[in-house]
């Protein structure tokens, strides 16, 4: 999307395509706002950002709650900045989902309780936290979105688990806590772990189902221990998603790289045609279907979730 489409672009896409909700995994990331290919040069400020964002789109995944715990303050801005009926996905912090974090990263009363051992780490996972240090980045995380919540601006909270989250028994267990502590409606994605390979599917959607949790669809480069085949499934019937991560399977598990670099892949009308379909049945299937373009290199993101958003609206 360049800026001469920003005035078609939001007369056509500022609103839901029936019960389709789409945009993208972050609306802040640094080479989307280093391209100029989207914001308006006035738009120089958070909050002028958002606001465009949100008259371009109807959803948007928040990506910085994966880093750093949000706060409530964050959210009422949040809410405020955006019109009715906008929505928010927003992602589980690290720690949560069996990743780790920066240090920074935890609130400075849990980071002056940290074992003596842990000073030096590089990153803080959950195993290095003490029970009740736990207890309070549940509390702080689900009290965070209370704002957006209450304007009904909240979607789900996004637990994206890792490749070494395995398909064990201690692991499902986990599942079940995080439906205990989770306050708010839960998507999760697997990043490999053996969740849903052939055998497994049937057994891992039925978790989910009983939990009550959102199955995350994802479109992704194939042939990896990582990869996660597109199988659509609908497991709670308030809310279905998909998340696009492109198909550059040259980056897809290569080293060192930024989430920008390995996500780096703009689909052609082509391939996101083809998505219509079964996009559509997967909206028949539930209230409301979330559709994420998480290939944020540069502008391709919004790009894409324009071009999306034609397609389905077209169809």
């Amino acid at each position: 999307m360049s800026q001469l489409d920003l005035g078609a672009a939001e007369q056509a896409t500022a609103r839901p395509v029936g019960n389709i909700r789409y945009g993208t995994s972050s609306w802040t990331d640094k080479t989307l706002l280093d391209s100029g290919e989207f914001y308006p040069p006035s738009a120089t400020k958070p909050e002028e950002r958002l606001r465009f964002y949100a008259s371009q789109f109807p959803l948007v995944e928040v990506d910085s709650s994966y880093y750093a715990l949000p706060s409530e303050r964050n959210s009422e801005l949040w809410a405020e900045r955006t019109p009715p009926g906008f929505t928010f996905n927003v992602k589980a912090f690290g720690p949560l989902t069996g990743h780790g974090t920066l240090p920074r990263g935890l609130p400075e009363r849990i980071r002056r309780d940290l074992p003596a051992d842990t000073g030096d780490r590089q990153r803080i996972y959950a195993k290095d936290l003490p029970e009740p240090a736990m207890d309070l980045v549940w509390d702080m995380f689900n009290s965070a979105l209370d704002p957006l919540a209450a304007a009904g601006k909240l979607g789900a909270v996004l637990f994206q688990f890792p490749k070494w989250f395995t398909a064990t028994r201690g692991n499902a267990a986990y599942l079940h806590e995080v439906a205990e502590r989770s306050r708010w409606p839960v998507a999760v994605e697997f990043r490999g772990g053996f969740w849903m390979a052939e055998e497994r599917q049937e057994r891992t959607l039925g978790l989910l189902e009983e939990l009550g949790f959102t199955y995350v669809v994802v479109d992704e480069p194939q042939g990896f221990p990582s990869s996660v085949p597109p199988v659509l499934a609908t497991t709670n019937p308030d809310l279905a998603m998909v998340r696009f991560h492109g198909q550059n399977a040259e980056t897809w598990e290569k080293q060192g790289l930024t989430a920008a670099e390995r996500f780096r892949y703009l689909y052609s009308e082509d391939e996101l045609r083809g998505w219509v379909p079964p996009l559509k049945e997967l909206a028949g299937k539930a209230k409301q279907l979330h559709v994420l373009m998480n290939n944020c290199y540069s502008d391709y993101g919004v790009r894409n979730a324009a071009m999306m958003g034609r397609l389905l609206a077209d169809r």
